[in-house]
Order: C-alpha cells, then sequence, then structure tokens
C-alpha cells in the first residue's frame, strides 16, 4: 500500500483519531506494563516512528525518556505538536528513518507498522535495525493473529491493515539482526474486535569471541 494513501487516511480522521485514542494509554494496564519495562530498559535517544498524535510518545517520555515522534500524517503531527509542545515531532517514514546507523537507544512502532503490507516490513525492520545502537530495544504493538498463521489483512478503521503471529515477526526481526526477547497477548477488551500483541525485541551485539 502506498504510504501517500496511508498519510491521506489518517489525515483525513485526524480529528477524531486525536480524540478517540487520547485515553488508551490510561486505559491499558498491559500496555503500560510493557511500555514501563522498554523504559527501564532503554539507554539513549528513542524514536516513536509511527507517533501519530503523540500520546504513546508523551508517555514514554512522562517515564524519563529522551523521546521525539515521527509519522507520515501532517494533521496528527499537528495534533502531537499542539498537546505536547514539549516534544520534537517530525514528518517522516518508516522505511526511511532520518537517523544515522546505530544512534537509537531505542525504538518503538506502536501499532503502525500494521499498515505495512507484508512483502515490505522486511526492509522496514531492516531500516529499525540500522538505527538501534547494538543492544538497542525495539517496541512493537499490534494486532495479533494464531501461532504460525500467515499475516491476515483486515478492514481497520482508517485503512486497511494487517494482524501478525507473534512467532512469525519474531522469525523477520531475527533476519534483520533483531532478537525477540518477550511478547504479551492479551484478549480484545469490550471495544476491541481482536487479540492484541506486544512484542519487546533487542538489536544484537556483534560477536567479537572470534
Amino acid at each position: 500500500m502506498p504510504d501517500h494513501a496511508v498519510a491521506a487516511a489518517y489525515d483525513a480522521v485526524a480529528e477524531l483519531y486525536t480524540d478517540v485514542t487520547r485515553d488508551q494509554v490510561a486505559t491499558d494496564l498491559y500496555g503500560r506494563a510493557l511500555l514501563t519495562a522498554f523504559a527501564e530498559q532503554v539507554r539513549g535517544p528513542v524514536l516513536d516512528a509511527g507517533c501519530g498524535p503523540g500520546r504513546i510518545t508523551a508517555h514514554l517520555r512522562d517515564l524519563g525518556l529522551d523521546i521525539a515522534g515521527l509519522d507520515l500524517s501532517e494533521r496528527l503531527i499537528e495534533a502531537a505538536r499542539t498537546e505536547y509542545q514539549g516534544i520534537r515531532f517530525d514528518l517522516g517514514d518508516l522505511s526511511a528513518l532520518p537517523h544515522p546507523d546505530g544512534t537509537l537507544g531505542g525504538l518503538v512502532s506502536w501499532y503502525s507498522f500494521i499498515h505495512v503490507p507484508p512483502e515490505r516490513l522486511p526492509a522496514v525492520f531492516a531500516e529499525f535495525a540500522r538505527v538501534l545502537a547494538p543492544g538497542g530495544r525495539l517496541l512493537l504493538g499490534f494486532f495479533a493473529e494464531a501461532p504460525g498463521a500467515q499475516p491476515a489483512p483486515f478492514d481497520h478503521r482508517v485503512i486497511r491493515a494487517y494482524r501478525w503471529a507473534p512467532d512469525r515477526l519474531a522469525g523477520l526481526l531475527g533476519t534483520a539482526g533483531l532478537t525477540a526477547t518477550a511478547w504479551l497477548v492479551r484478549e480484545p477488551y469490550p471495544n476491541e474486535r481482536f487479540r492484541q500483541a506486544i512484542l519487546l525485541a533487542e538489536r544484537r551485539r556483534p560477536d567479537v569471541s572470534r
């Protein structure tokens, strides 16, 4: 799916999307727990890649991280800049991050890579690995499929997205040089349609034993 189509879809609903998602961190016990675990492990600057209106970025800032946000949607970036004026938010693409190699201590993709077609996701994960320092941490939030299942497209309320089996994602991450260290799958809350998942991973350190 072209990135401009995703950007246009979120631009069209930016105000509504910002309002609907405003309290999601406060009402998601499991999400907060994994965000806290991520924050406790990270050392160095962090990027929220696909930050939307900035709620996750702000929560992680409040947990003590040096974090900035990036998103395709110009209107969502405007909303984030308005609401969280002490944080940097930029326009950008998951597949071409504006950071030198190995300069980030952490990266978050919280329900943002879900719109990337499966055939393009390896390149996106390779880009995530490129910007992370050895030992850097990655946090993914996504809609869950059954173990071993193929990625499943579905009618996301904004634009088509994909559900992923955590073990399949872990395999893609491994190919990119990232090691999954933990994941959580939970049943949907009353207002949700699908099971939800959160995955933590680490950028592998070079093997210096040889």
